[in-house]
């Protein structure tokens, strides 16, 4: 597959990307190759192939849910400047 030097120019006025003309016909040549290399990845036989979520096929070790520290609501709101039925008073941000 191959990119024409007016897609290059209009993807670089779309990026506010400047680019030279030395630099276009290297960016052509590049990015012919890199078009030619997804067409062979696109033309490779894929059907028998199950995906995978993660190449390592990692489980995630898991913990068991316990509560490891102690209630102290009632110490955190004892210092907030205003709280009422359990919950923290702040003042208006938004009208």
């Amino acid at each position: 597959m191959t990119i024409s030097r007016e897609d290059i120019e209009k993807v670089a006025v779309l990026a506010r990307i400047r680019v030279d003309d030395e630099q276009v016909s290297a960016l052509e040549t590049d990015l012919g190759n890199i078009l030619d290399l997804v067409d062979q990845l696109s033309a490779a036989d894929t059907d028998a192939i199950e995906p995978m979520a993660h190449p390592l096929d990692a489980v995630q070790r898991l913990r068991p849910d316990q509560v490891t520290e102690t209630d102290q609501r009632a110490a955190f709101q004892a210092i907030a400047p205003a709280t009422e039925n359990g919950l923290y008073l702040v003042p208006r941000v938004i009208e």
